[in-house]
């Protein structure tokens, strides 16, 4: 899928410069993996394929935003358009 856009300004940086500064050091690889599968997947139901990123969708006022576990606080977050089959708003995120 096509990443529209990014929130997180770290992580733009990740994506669009290859530049990790922006995100700690030690969980840089793993957003890159991340981010790599998200950019391939094709059909929503794929994110459930890795289950150590613990993949659901959330509720409440962020109902349909997906998060993906990145460290025991922090989640990439991030909706998806159906209709343009795109990412949008993805996010690195500490929401808990």
């Amino acid at each position: 899928m096509r990443i529209r856009n990014v929130l997180h300004k770290g992580l733009r940086r990740l994506i669009v410069d290859d530049d990790a500064s922006g995100v700690p050091a030690g969980v840089a690889p793993k957003l890159r993996r991340i981010v790599s599968f998200l950019q391939d997947m094709e059909f929503e139901e794929e994110l459930r394929r890795i289950p150590a990123w613990k993949a659901h969708q959330l509720t409440g006022s962020r109902k349909g935003t997906w998060s993906l576990s990145v460290t025991r606080n922090w989640r990439v977050t991030f909706l998806i358009d159906k209709t343009e089959i795109e990412i949008i708003d993805l996010d690195y995120e500490d929401y808990h």
